[in-house]
């Protein structure tokens, strides 16, 4: 897997997901939607460690700054 995401987009993305266990654990939200928004977050903090993003494989997206050649 080639990288394809920033420190920006992994900080954004840990960030979102630390929110929502909060939010979760705190009874904020709950049911359905709270199992679902924690699935999420655990997707999150996945994608944030390993730093790529199957999303924007697809599409040819990156984050990431690119080296330029000399």
């Amino acid at each position: 897997m080639k990288k394809n995401m920033g420190s920006a987009d992994r900080i954004v993305r840990f960030i979102i997901a630390v929110i929502i266990a909060v939010l979760y654990y705190t009874g904020v939200i709950s049911g359905t939607l709270g199992i679902v928004l924690l699935v999420l977050a655990a997707v999150f903090v996945l994608t944030s460690f390993i730093s790529f993003c199957p999303l924007y494989a697809p599409f040819g997206l990156s984050t990431c700054k690119t080296k330029e050649k000399k």
